[in-house]
């Protein structure tokens, strides 16, 4: 088989070779590149195509194919920091790499950068078409608000006329994107999901595609470690991003007095960088929208040593973070199904979580964690009372998540599984 990947990223394995800088995320790729260069049993041909800012210095010279190791590598240009533009050029570098390489199968991994409907439309094949769905822009864009107040959607800071980012250019950006994924979808023959709602999902956009489960193998760091009650810091809440509105950070903010009526002590941990600084002018200048609304719901309830926002974390400390938390919330508006939900379970970490999108697909409610109705702020804050409330039922709720969590993640299986895909395409 002759199977071409087309990345969101650079893999580090690449960008060592060049002596270049890399991401860390998406490791679970990276898990997948190394498990496929042990295995010559499979007698597969990979190539792998990710995108660049711009094709200078080593990968200027190296324009078109190299080899590292029995991998052929392409890298292609694109302005990933404007996903809702569309470059058509990269068709024609798509139509090269095809022509060159000529695969069995076309491996995109997500829908959210015009990439993904650059390549469909260069390959001009369906029916070897293989996308893998991540998240869903066109969903998004419909509950990018998150039940923000009206005036906070209007408004834009000095920072959102700079940028022309307010809010609202946010939501129109994820519409962008979601009409070029829809199209990508549509000219795919093969999908893979893992939840009930992206299925339905991608169902009405193109039902004839063959869909395919296919659960995603998290990074490494998460499969060893395990919560325990005694070690984590007491009535502490972690969230693993919230820096725009579909994130949901507003909505525990607005649930913390009922908390702290409770819990005094009680202090929400925000993974990411910071939006809501305003301790000098410079950051004042900077402030979005969003984050003024954030800053002005802290001001309000009192929350200014409540919430510590971390800044980036490397996986593992990420995982560090889990640990010493009491509880992980998941309160976006929507998800499909969040990388972070399946490294909480992982570890055992208690989770509550918004009942939206494919987040009923990978927790039980009441037997593996706590749902309650996205939005509803008051449901919230008792699902993260009960947490505490009552220990023993917390800590058999996590165990059997973090059963699930392993049968569900499994690399191996889910190596096998992806072989299957492969097979069937080509057969």
């Amino acid at each position: 088989m002759r199977v071409l990947w087309l990345c969101n990223i650079m893999l580090p394995a690449i960008a060592e070779s060049l002596g270049l800088p890399y991401s860390n995320r998406e490791g679970w790729l990276t898990g997948i590149y190394e498990r496929m260069g042990k295995d010559d049993r499979r007698q597969m041909e990979l190539g792998i195509c990710f995108p660049v800012e711009r094709l200078e210095g080593k990968l200027k010279e190296l324009n078109g194919r190299w080899m590292l190791g029995n991998t052929a590598c392409y890298a292609f240009q694109e302005t990933l920091n404007s996903p809702e533009k569309y470059d058509a050029s990269m068709e024609r570098r798509f139509s090269e790499i095809l022509k060159d390489f000529n695969p069995d199968v076309v491996h995109i991994f997500g829908t959210e950068f015009p990439h993904t409907l650059a390549m469909t439309r260069a390959s001009g094949r369906p029916e070897r078409i293989l996308i893998g769905i991540q998240g869903l822009c066109f969903a998004c864009a419909e509950a990018y608000m998150a039940d923000l107040p009206e005036y906070v959607q209007k408004r834009r800071t000095f920072r959102d006329i700079i940028k022309r980012d307010g809010i609202r250019r946010q939501q129109e950006k994820f519409r962008l994107r979601g009409e070029h994924e829809k199209e990508a979808l549509k000219n795919a023959g093969n999908i893979t999901g893992r939840t009930g709602f992206d299925r339905e999902e991608t169902k009405k956009i193109n039902g004839n595609a063959k869909y395919y489960h296919m659960n995603e193998t998290m990074r490494f760091n998460f499969y060893n470690g395990k919560w325990k009650q005694e070690k984590c810091v007491p009535h502490s809440i972690f969230l693993s991003q919230g820096d725009y509105p579909l994130k949901g950070f507003h909505y525990v903010l607005l649930a913390m007095p009922r908390i702290l009526s409770e819990y005094p002590d009680a202090v929400v941990y925000v993974a990411g960088n910071s939006i809501i600084d305003d301790r000098s002018m410079k950051d004042r200048i900077k402030i979005s929208s969003y984050g003024k609304y954030l800053r002005k719901l802290i001001r309000e309830y009192g929350l200014g040593d409540k919430v510590k926002i971390l800044g980036k974390l490397s996986a593992e400390e990420m995982k560090q973070q889990f640990l010493k938390s009491s509880v992980f919330v998941c309160p976006s508006s929507l998800e499909n199904s969040p990388n972070s939900m399946g490294e909480a379970m992982l570890l055992g970490v208690p989770a509550v979580a918004a009942r939206t999108g494919g987040i009923p697909s990978m927790l039980e409610d009441e037997a593996e964690g706590l749902l309650y109705d996205a939005g509803n702020v008051d449901k919230l804050g008792d699902a993260v009372l009960r947490v505490w409330m009552d220990p023993e039922e917390t800590l058999k709720r996590a165990e059997a998540a973090r059963r699930r969590a392993y049968k569900t993640h499994n690399g191996d299986a889910n190596y096998e599984r992806l072989l299957e895909i492969y097979k069937e395409i080509c057969e």
